[in-house]
C-alpha cells in the first residue's frame, strides 16, 4: 500500500518515493533552547514522531537529524531584536552556554515522557560554525549577498521563486506596517546570514569570520547541518507552520542558491495548538503551558496528551482545554484496559496480527498520517469478532506507530498509568543510551512505590 504525504511545496498529497530505495533522510527543526518547550511546540514533535514511525512501519530505514538552535535565533524573526540565548542568560543569571545545556536536557526529558523516538543524530548550531561560514562564503562568491553595518545579508531579489513555499504577497509585505524596519536592507524579505557583534561589546557566543567577529543567522544553521549530515538524502523536511513564511522559505533560498539543486523533496508542517477559544499558544502569552505545569503537576500522564494529539489531523488546528485533556486521559485509560483485558494472568497470549485490520490501519496512516481514522480502526478491531489473541497481537503491532506503550500494559496489569508512562519514557531513554535520564526516571518510579527489573523477557514492574 503506497504512502501518500501532503507536500507544502506542491500543495497536494503525493506518493512518497525516497531518493535512495529503502532509505529516508528526515530533517526536523528542533528547539531553540532558551526556555522550556510548551505543549504547542510539542504537538509538532508528536506529528514528526508519527511520521517517522509510519516510515519505519512501511519498512524504511530512517536517518533522522534534529538540530538544537543554541545561537542566532533573534527575538524578531526578521533579524531584529536580541539573540534569544543572550536574553535567556540575562533572565536567569546564567551563561548562555549553561542555558542551552539546561533547556536541551529539559527538552529531551519532555520528548521521553511523550515516548517520542530520539533522532538518529542531534546536532547543535554551535558545533557547525565552520560549515555555516563556508556556506555563506559560497553564497558571497556567487553574488547572493551584501554587507550592512550589522551583518551579511542574502539578497532575495536575486533568487527567483523566493515565495514558492509560502505564497506570500511580497509587494504587500514590502509595504506592510508590521514589517520590522531596517533601513539598510534592500528588501523586507532579505535575511541575515552572519550578524556582527555590536561595536564596543562582547557577546557570550561569537566567532571569528571572514567578515569580522559575530555569529550566524538563524536560518543558515539548518541548511548547513542538513546538507552536512544528510548529504544527498534530502527527502523530508518538517517543522511547525510558523516556519513556512520565513525560516523554511529562507532555507530553500540560500540552499538552492548555493548548490543549484533542489533542497528537499517534501516539506511537511504541523498546525498550531490553540487554547480553548482559538488563541494560539505562545511563549510570549500567559497561556504558556508545559508538560510540567499542564499535566505532571495535575497528575495527568503525558501520554494522555499524545493520545489527544491523535484525535485531530496534524494539518488542522488542535484545541486544548481541561475538558479535552481529561477526555483524552479517559480514552487512553479505556484503551489500556482493553489491552489489559486481552492478557491472561499478565501473560501475553500467542496470536497473530490480523492482516485485514493491519491493511485498514496502514491505509489510514499512509493517507497523510490520518491518525483520527487510524484510532477508529483500532477500536473497530478491538470490538470485532476476531480471536482475543489476534486482537492482542494486532494492537501491539499498531502500537509501533501509536507509541502509547501498550506493550508495557501487558507486563503490568494493575500498574497505574503514570507509572507506566515513566517506564515507557525510561525505555526510550535506554534505547537512546541516555543513561543519566534512565537513572533519573528509575528513581522517580521508585518514589511512586514501584521497582523495575530489566530481564531477557522484558521489563518487570514490581510494587514495593
Amino acid at each position: 500500500m503506497r504512502l501518500h504525504l501532503y507536500n507544502r511545496l506542491t500543495r497536494q498529497k503525493e506518493e512518497f518515493t525516497p531518493i535512495r530505495p529503502g532509505e529516508v533522510g528526515l530533517y526536523t527543526c528542533g528547539p531553540t533552547v532558551y526556555n522550556f518547550a510548551h505543549i504547542g511546540n510539542l504537538r509538532t514533535y508528536l506529528f514528526e514522531d508519527v511520521l517517522k514511525r509510519v516510515l519505519i512501519f512501511n519498512g524504511y530505514a530512517v536517518r533522522h537529524v534534529m538540530n538544537i538552535t543554541d545561537v542566532g535565533h533573534l527575538t524578531g524573526d526578521r533579524d531584529m531584536g536580541e539573540d534569544k540565548m543572550e536574553s535567556g542568560s540575562q533572565r536567569e543569571g546564567k551563561t548562555a552556554w549553561d542555558i542551552a545545556e539546561f533547556y536541551t536536557q529539559a527538552f529531551k526529558q519532555d520528548i521521553a515522557q511523550l515516548n517520542i523516538l530520539e533522532p538518529t543524530l542531534w546536532c547543535k548550531a554551535t558545533d557547525s560554525i565552520p560549515e555555516q561560514i563556508g556556506l555563506v562564503r559560497i553564497l558571497e562568491d556567487k553574488g547572493f549577498t551584501y554587507r550592512t553595518s550589522d551583518g551579511i545579508y542574502f539578497d532575495t531579489a536575486r533568487f527567483p521563486g523566493y515565495a514558492r513555499l509560502s505564497s506570500q504577497n511580497l509587494e504587500a509585505l514590502q509595504e506592510g506596517a508590521r514589517v520590522e524596519k531596517n533601513p539598510e536592507k534592500r528588501s523586507a524579505t532579505d535575511f541575515a546570514l552572519w550578524k556582527f557583534s555590536p561595536p564596543g561589546s562582547r557577546r557570550q557566543m561569537e566567532w571569528e569570520s571572514p567578515w569580522g567577529i559575530g555569529f550566524p543567522g538563524w536560518h543558515i544553521e539548518c541548511s548547513a547541518m542538513s546538507m552536512k549530515y544528510l548529504g544527498d538524502q534530502l527527502d523530508i523536511h518538517c517543522g511547525g507552520i510558523d516556519h513556512i513564511d520565513i525560516h523554511h522559505t529562507n532555507e530553500i533560498a540560500q540552499s538552492e542558491a548555493a548548490t543549484g539543486r533542489k533542497f528537499f523533496n517534501f516539506w511537511m508542517h504541523g498546525a498550531f495548538l490553540n487554547i480553548q477559544g482559538g488563541k494560539k499558544m505562545a511563549k510570549s502569552e500567559e497561556n504558556f503551558l508545559t508538560l510540567e505545569n499542564a499535566l505532571n503537576r495535575r497528575e495527568i500522564p503525558p501520554l494522555a496528551y499524545r493520545f489527544a494529539a491523535f484525535l485531530t489531523h496534524y494539518r488542522k488546528p488542535m484545541e486544548y482545554s481541561d475538558e479535552s485533556i481529561q477526555a483524552a486521559r479517559n480514552g487512553l485509560e479505556h484503551l489500556c484496559n482493553q489491552v489489559r483485558d486481552l492478557s491472561s494472568g499478565g501473560e501475553a497470549p500467542a496470536g497473530a496480527a490480523s492482516s485485514a485490520f493491519r491493511g485498514k490501519f496502514l491505509e489510514a496512516v499512509n493517507d497523510d498520517l490520518n491518525m483520527p481514522r487510524a484510532m477508529a480502526v483500532v477500536q473497530e478491531m478491538l470490538k470485532s469478532d476476531i480471536p482475543g489473541a489476534d486482537k492482542h497481537a494486532t494492537v501491539l503491532d499498531f502500537d509501533r506507530v501509536l507509541g502509547l506503550g501498550l506493550d508495557v500494559v501487558d507486563k503490568s496489569r494493575e500498574i497505574p498509568l503514570d507509572v507506566r508512562t515513566l517506564v515507557e519514557a525510561r525505555s526510550a531513554a535506554r534505547a537512546a543510551k541516555n543513561w543519566a535520564e534512565s537513572d533519573r526516571l528509575r528513581k522517580e518510579i521508585q518514589a511512586l512505590g514501584y521497582t523495575i527489573k530489566d530481564t531477557r523477557e522484558g521489563i518487570q514492574i514490581i510494587k514495593a
